[in-house]
C-alpha cells in the first residue's frame, strides 16, 4: 500500500528536508568564510585576560607547557554549540572550547596559542595519562571510578538527560510523555539504558551518532532524541525555529575538566580559574553566545568541588 504523508504535514516535511540538506552540505565542505548556520559570532564571545608574571610550582605539566610555549588541549569536534571543528578553517567552537581558552588566559597562556586535539571519549584517560594533552574539555562527566585514573576540576557545568524535540511538538513535554513514542538514542550509550530501563513504554530506536537521530527527527521519523541536555541544546541552537529541548533534565551529568590524577596544583590552579570567570561574567557570557543561542537561559553554575589530593 502506498503511503501518503499527512497533508498538514507536508509542507513541513519538506522544510525540514531541505533544512537538513542544507545543513549536511555546510558541514561536509563548508566554503572558506562561510559562517556555521546561527553559529558563535566572535564579537559575541568573551576576550579573555592573560595573566602576567603566572608561575605554578609543583605543576609538571604546566612546566612542559611553559617550555613548549602553549598549551595542548583535549576537546570534542562534533558535538554543536559545545566542541566543534569547523572542516574547512581547521577552528574550534562552541561553550567547551570557550571553557578550555578562558582557563588557559588564566594559566598565563594566550587562548589564541592552544593546540586543540580531538579525542575521542574511549581515549581521554590514556591522553591524559600519556601527557598527549595538558587538560581535556569535553562533556566529560566527572564520577567517582573516572577518578581513580585521571584529575577532575570543576564541575563547570551540570548536564541531564533530557528530550530533544521538533518546534511544534505540543505533547511531549518530559519524559513521562513517551508512551508509544518513537525516541532515539545512541546505542548502547548511558542515555539509550536508562530509557530502557526507566522508561520502557517508549519505542526506542538507536543509531551510531546523535547526528543521525537529528536528521530524523527533522524528518518526522523519530518523535524525540535523547541524551545530555548540553548536547541537545547544541543542536537546537543551529535550527532554533525548527527544534527545542523540553523539560527538565532527569539525570546529573557534572562536567569537570580532565587532568593528570597527580597533578593536584593544576587542578587547584583550574578550580581558581574557572572561579574567577564565573564571577567576572565570562562564563555566563560565553554560554550566551554558544549554548544559549538555543533560547534556554544560562543556568547557575554548579559548585566547585575542590577535593583533597589521594
Amino acid at each position: 500500500m502506498r503511503h501518503t504523508p499527512h497533508p498538514a504535514r507536508t509542507p513541513h516535511l519538506l522544510r525540514a528536508l531541505l533544512l537538513a540538506l542544507v545543513l549536511l552540505a555546510a558541514a561536509a565542505c563548508g566554503k572558506p568564510g562561510s559562517p556555521p548556520v546561527k553559529g558563535p559570532q566572535p564579537e559575541d564571545l568573551p576576550v579573555y585576560r592573560v595573566a602576567t608574571g603566572f608561575q605554578l610550582p609543583g605543576s609538571p605539566t604546566w612546566e612542559r607547557a611553559r617550555k613548549r610555549g602553549h598549551l595542548v588541549v583535549g576537546a570534542k569536534e562534533d558535538q554543536p554549540y559545545m566542541g566543534e571543528k569547523d572542516p574547512a578553517r581547521g577552528t574550534y567552537s562552541g561553550f567547551d572550547i570557550e571553557i578550555a581558552k578562558m582557563i588557559s588566559a588564566s594559566l598565563g597562556f594566550d587562548p589564541k596559542t592552544i593546540e586543540f586535539k580531538t579525542i575521542s571519549s574511549a581515549n581521554r584517560e590514556t591522553a591524559l595519562q600519556n601527557g598527549q594533552i595538558d587538560y581535556y574539555v569535553g562533556t566529560y562527566t566527572i564520577n567517582d571510578n573516572r577518578k581513580k585514573q585521571v584529575g577532575f576540576a570543576g564541575p563547570y557545568f551540570m548536564a541531564g538527560q533530557s528530550l530533544l524535540v521538533r518546534k511544534d511538538e505540543k505533547a511531549i513535554k518530559g519524559p513521562d510523555d513517551l508512551a508509544g513514542k518513537r525516541v532515539c538514542s545512541a546505542a548502547g550509550s548511558t542515555p539509550y539504558q536508562r530509557l530502557q530501563k526507566e522508561h520502557p513504554e517508549a519505542v526506542l530506536v538507536a543509531y551510531d551518532t546523535y547526528s543521525v537521530c537529528v536528521d530524523n527527527l527533522l524528518t518526522y521519523q523519530v518523535d524525540a532524541v535523547s541524551t545530555d541536555d548540553s548536547i541537545l541544546l547544541g543542536y537546537a541552537a543551529k535550527v532554533p525555529d525548527e527544534l527545542k529541548v523540553v523539560g527538565e533534565p532527569f539525570s546529573r551529568e557534572p562536567y569537570g575538566i580532565g587532568v593528570p590524577r597527580s597533578d593536584t596544583a593544576l587542578r587547584l590552579a583550574i578550580d581558581d580559574a574557572l572561579a574567577e570567570h564565573e564571577k567576572n561574567g565570562d562564563w555566563k557570557k560565553a554560554y550566551e553566545a554558544t549554548l544559549g543561542l538555543s533560547g534556554k537561559p544560562a543556568p547557575t553554575p554548579p559548585p566547585i568541588d575542590r577535593y583533597p589530593a589521594s
